[in-house]
């Protein structure tokens, strides 16, 4: 078989630098994993009795030389699924496991696949927890969903040839110039890769000054644009509410501080539209709790998803707080907000309105899709807002002006067929990757 690395092996240094990463980790796992159990004890008791998987004590999956893909949470598995499903369609005889390392990420793989899966949390970097996993899963190819590189699973699977493939793969540049820093350690991960699919030019960029070999290296555009186009397939969820019946504001993803912002939108514009509806989804269901607890104390007239109740022409916001729920929700919007963008958390998928064809508006923080939120602004499908007021000028503009909103809707939609084909392109390079291995050696023992 091919020998991708064409012989490189690291340097002692390399090798001594990565061990000595280990060692900090190793000082470090324990009150993480203290951590963990409180986390799981008063949050998810479900995450707690599964804590030992994070050693590497995981049941195998049904069949050996399967795919493993590593999501982080829940953005990664969502973006992820189309690509998946691809592959259990293309290869329905071989199995499917599917790590993540926090709860809702665990969960929104059972929401997606149900048990067509196997799913276990990620181990910790350490090598035994990681080459222990891999002994286990014996898994053919690992494809890493955007940004996670974790030194040990990357050596772990060289040592076993087991090709790396980083699909969708994100870098931003403060990322790069800070694995830079570290290049003893980020370099050889780079040579044990087999090919990294970048999401966009800014990340094909970083990964070439970080010094990834432009052979290993693709720009696929990002699957989310093949993601979101997949809304066809969703079973209607209408909770009373019908499209066009009375004008509708989402706040999608939102984060803590931005509730406030878009409640306070909504109010300052009720009496002009007095039929006005806020529909409010938080990305973390932590904090459904408190965000429903903030619209009680306002007094509004409020119905919460998980409630069973319909929304009726009195309700003036609809809560929901319940996972996997999103997509559904923005099917009944006339205006979207994407979260994680006025709070500086980089911003969320803002195709997922766009294929609904909505007029989007996000705040300033849009460094985690930066290429997607360039191409829907300069074609004007989004519109950037700084504060609650501009927030609030923006809805009014696209409530007052229907026309204006239509088209803005229409050109982010656009934007999103134009740019579609990223799961093709990835799941050829994986195929092609699947025939290679990155050492010209086999030695299941090693560990």
């Amino acid at each position: 078989m091919k020998d991708i690395t064409d012989g490189w092996k690291p340097s002692l240094a390399e090798n001594a630098f990565r061990w000595l990463y280990s060692f900090l980790l190793a000082l470090v796992i324990p009150f993480a994993f203290a951590n963990l159990v409180i986390r799981g004890n008063k949050r998810n008791s479900e995450y707690n009795r599964r804590r030992f998987e994070r050693f590497g004590f995981v049941l195998p999956p049904k069949a050996p030389h399967g795919y493993l893909f590593h999501c982080v949470s829940v953005g990664e598995v969502v973006a992820a699924s189309v690509l998946i499903k691809k592959i259990m369609r293309e290869e329905p005889d071989t199995a499917i496991t599917i790590t993540t390392t926090t709860p809702t990420g665990s969960a929104r793989v059972r929401d997606i696949f149900k048990d067509a899966v196997h799913h276990f949390y990620l181990p910790y970097d350490l090598h035994m927890a990681m080459a222990g996993m891999l002994r286990r899963v014996k898994p053919k190819m690992v494809v890493i969903t955007e940004v996670e590189l974790w030194p040990n699973l990357i050596h772990s699977c060289w040592r076993r040839q087991i090709p790396v493939v980083v699909a969708n793969a994100r870098m931003t540049t403060r990322s790069a110039k800070r694995y830079k820093k570290v290049s003893l350690l980020f370099s050889p991960m780079l040579h044990k890769i087999d090919h990294v699919c970048a999401q966009g030019k800014r990340d094909y960029d970083n990964y070439l000054y970080l010094g990834i070999a432009e052979r290993k290296l693709t720009l696929t555009n990002n699957i989310k644009f093949d993601q979101a186009s997949n809304v066809e397939g969703l079973p209607p969820v209408s909770w009373g509410l019908t499209k066009g019946t009375r004008p509708v504001i989402i706040g999608g993803s939102t984060h803590d501080g931005e509730e406030v912002a878009l409640l306070t939108c909504y109010q300052h514009l009720q009496s002009t539209y007095p039929s006005l509806l806020l529909i409010l989804v938080p990305r973390h269901p932590e904090r459904f709790n408190a965000v429903k607890q903030l619209l009680i104390n306002t007094g509004i007239k409020l119905v919460c998803s998980s409630s069973g109740q319909c929304v009726d022409k009195n309700t003036q916001v609809f809560l929901i707080d319940e996972m996997g729920k999103l997509n559904h929700a923005y099917g009944l919007a006339d205006i979207a907000f994407v979260g994680g963008s006025l709070a500086e958390r980089g911003g969320h998928n803002a195709l997922e309105p766009a294929a609904r064809q909505l007029p989007i508006i996000m705040g300033p923080h849009t460094y985690n899709n930066p290429v997607i939120c360039q191409y829907l602004q300069e074609k004007g499908a989004l519109v950037i807002v700084h504060d609650q007021q501009t927030l609030t000028r923006q809805c009014d503009m696209w409530l007052k002006n229907p026309q204006s909103a239509k088209s803005a809707g229409e050109a982010g939609y656009a934007v999103l067929q134009a740019n579609r084909g990223a799961v093709n392109t990835t799941a050829e390079i994986m195929r092609m990757s699947s025939g290679c291995t990155t050492n010209g050696r086999r030695d299941d023992k090693l560990h």
